[in-house]
């Protein structure tokens, strides 16, 4: 059962019980689509300033809208455009401190300012995105991005 808790320490060792939240979430659940519901949701309540968190998932031509928290979103983003585009098709996490300097940048909220993707492979292909906005520009520091790349990596694990 999940308990709505304030995380105190320092950033790694709030990063830290997040961590060991979504393991606890994900232990023996079979399915992707729950999995990531539950982990934009374990998101959405621990990360401050952010204004939608989700999973694009790939099709094999495109990513399609899948779990997530916030406002109703884009549902096909191409690969190569915008930020979740060009994160998927080159594999690499992208830390975008203001959106509307992203060339083709696709705004589903007009609210983001800033956004980080990370890519989600199974089996070392592409299976999708996480994609986090945030109406704060420049929100997203390189502890945020390892910490972030830690939790794909743990769900990663029940694709």
């Amino acid at each position: 059962m999940f308990h709505n808790m304030p995380y105190e320490g320092t950033a790694s060792e709030q990063y830290t019980q997040v961590l060991g939240q979504l393991k606890a979430l994900i232990h023996d659940e079979p399915s992707s689509v729950a999995n990531m519901a539950n982990a934009s949701a374990l998101l959405q309540h621990f990360l401050k300033d952010i204004n939608w968190v989700g999973f694009y998932i790939y099709d094999g031509k495109e990513l399609v809208l899948g779990p997530f928290q916030g406002l109703p979103a884009c549902i096909r983003i191409p690969l190569n455009r915008g930020v979740c585009g060009t994160a998927a098709a080159l594999l690499k996490t992208l830390v975008v401190e203001d959106v509307h300097a992203f060339p083709g940048h696709i705004a589903c909220d007009a609210a983001s300012n800033s956004e980080i993707v990370i890519p989600v492979l199974k089996d070392g292909k592409l299976f999708g995105v996480l994609d986090i906005d945030s109406p704060v520009k420049n929100r997203f520091s390189p502890e945020d991005q390892q910490f972030l790349e830690e939790f794909v990596g743990i769900l990663q694990g029940t694709l």
